[in-house]
């Protein structure tokens, strides 16, 4: 190929993504350009003034490839195409580098473990046959029992409270494996033409300007060649984790390196030790931290949620990366205002007693708190408007996570409903002409964007100000300081700049500083931190 089309656009510091501020475009709920009720690039082209005032380094968009959309673009068809419900490839390459005249950095998505049931090798798997080659790359097996009516084996599906086996039977006798939905076929990452794909799709992309490559379901790409069954415990597993993923990831790096081009991995993973492999400098360049993410509102528990990041970065070298919520979580201002502040896919349930204004408070502490953190920090959009998770009408639900569970879990669309642009706006602003495709609630207007602008007070502008603010900090380590309990106090900048936040019920003492930097929330009456609220000082 030719020369990359990035090399002469992006700043040169190779860095950058240590201690980037990334910003995640949901594009069917961000803003609708043509006014057809699905969010576009054309969309967020015309936002980009809003993310640059914001100050964030980069954007990472989840897949706005071509997809039947049977789990929010996750079942990709074609990864060389944009979706039109979304624009053009054109359209695409003018994004990425509009952005990147604003100094913005592009990070794009990509699926490994499989592929929509509509990508022409799937289509060509059906045609073909039992024992063809191009079944051999998937995962199609016989049956066991008599007639081979049983599935080849027992794992689990990904989705989290799904009862749904994860194997498929066709006409012919053959099953085929798909950890996810039976529309999103898992491929054989054993065989060389998957590989050589992937490493052809990086390049299609690092050749139009992208800096990033975020990997979904990064752990889950290589099998166990005999498809065992699964038993809970056993090491390794037969799916998860596997030691071939390395070997995949160090190619990877090699195309990578190339382009100066950055990974984040979704790696979910409770050994930090195997987790911190993924890592290693020839490896993954970053991974998701979703301890701190799931992590309740707990002094005690962040704290070590934090120690335990840190220390399983750092024999690696690797940054931390620092979030509060993405596309797939309850949004931050809903889990902080219920009694479990934590968040686990196993208890999402419909009717979660909420105290919004208590969940707020704590989010907007919890916003000074991550920024503060040494690492990136990944920032899902609406967070900076301060929005709570959305009550979808079970009519409107489109998540296949819930038809999964058989109505028992809300599914994903609560934190996927599209952002409020301008109060006085059809729509909130979104777009003008049709309903969007999820609903917007009756409040929605209150959070929009133009009336969160003019208030000094709003998340919206504690966001901007943090982000501006942030480099005080430094890039180097954190020291915790002495601190009552339920009370979280650190120094960055080797001392010269302090971040306090307090958990307790009762106002805490600051320590002696000679300048308060930014607060979440105003303090009391005689100088104390109120519960609920966190302060940046200067030392």
């Amino acid at each position: 190929m030719g020369q990359p089309t990035h090399a002469l656009k992006q700043p040169k510091d190779r860095d950058w993504w240590r201690s980037a501020v990334i910003y995640q475009v949901y594009v069917r709920s961000f803003a609708d350009g043509d006014g057809d009720g699905t969010g576009d690039l054309a969309g967020v082209r015309s936002r980009l003034p809003h993310l640059a005032e914001l100050g964030v380094d980069a954007l990472w968009f989840t897949p706005w490839y071509l997809s039947p959309m049977k789990d929010g673009g996750y079942d990709v068809a074609d990864y060389r195409a944009v979706d039109p419900a979304f624009g053009t490839l054109a359209e695409a390459e003018k994004l990425i580098a509009e952005a990147g005249e604003l100094g913005i950095r592009t990070i794009v998505d990509i699926v490994p473990n499989h592929v929509s049931d509509q990508h022409p090798w799937f289509r060509a798997a059906l045609a073909a046959g039992p024992g063809s080659p191009e079944r051999a790359l998937f995962h199609f097996r016989p049956g066991r029992g008599p007639d081979g009516e049983l599935p080849p084996n027992d794992w689990p599906s990904q989705f989290v409270g799904s009862t749904e086996p994860v194997w498929t039977r066709l006409p012919d006798g053959d099953w085929y494996l798909h950890l996810f939905t039976p529309q999103q076929p898992d491929l054989n990452w054993a065989h060389p033409a998957v590989r050589q794909e992937h490493e052809d799709i990086l390049r299609f992309w690092f050749e139009r300007g992208v800096a990033g490559v975020r990997i979904d379901s990064a752990a889950l790409l290589a099998k166990d060649p005999q498809l065992p069954d699964f038993v809970q415990g056993r090491d390794p597993s037969p799916f998860v984790d596997r030691d071939e993923l390395h070997d995949i990831y160090r190619s990877w790096r090699a195309v990578s390196d190339e382009y100066d081009g950055v990974f984040v991995g979704e790696v979910w993973l409770p050994d930090a030790e195997r987790f911190a492999r993924y890592l290693r400098p020839d490896e993954l360049h970053t991974a998701f931290n979703f301890a701190f993410m799931t992590c309740p509102w707990d002094a005690d528990g962040l704290r070590t949620s934090i120690d335990e990041t840190l220390a399983e970065h750092a024999p690696v070298g690797a940054p931390a990366t620092w979030v509060l919520c993405n596309h797939d979580v309850t949004r931050t201002v809903t889990r902080y205002g219920r009694t479990d502040t934590g968040f686990d896919f196993a208890t999402k349930a419909f009717g979660t007693p909420t105290d919004l204004a208590l969940g707020t408070r704590r989010a907007r502490a919890a916003a000074l708190l991550s920024l503060a953190l040494p690492g990136a920090v990944y920032v899902y959009q609406g967070e900076e408007l301060g929005l709570p998770e959305a009550d979808i009408p079970v009519d409107r639900i489109q998540d296949p996570m819930h038809f999964r569970s058989n109505g028992t879990d809300p599914g994903r669309d609560g934190c996927r409903v599209p952002l409020p642009w301008a109060a006085a706006a059809p729509y909130a602003g979104f777009g003008s002409r049709e309903e969007p495709w999820l609903p917007l609630p009756e409040d929605w207007a209150s959070y929009a964007v133009d009336r969160q602008a003019e208030d000094p007070g709003s998340m919206l502008s504690l966001y901007r100000m943090a982000i501006t603010i942030r480099p005080v900090f430094g890039v180097g380590p954190l020291t915790w300081l002495p601190a009552p309990d339920g009370v979280l106090a650190f120094a960055r900048a080797e001392g010269a700049v302090l971040c306090v936040v307090n958990l307790a019920e009762t106002p805490a003492s600051l320590p002696p500083h000679t300048q308060l930097i930014l607060a979440s929330g105003p303090l009391a009456s005689d100088g104390r931190l109120p519960k609920d609220t966190a302060v940046w000082l200067r030392a």
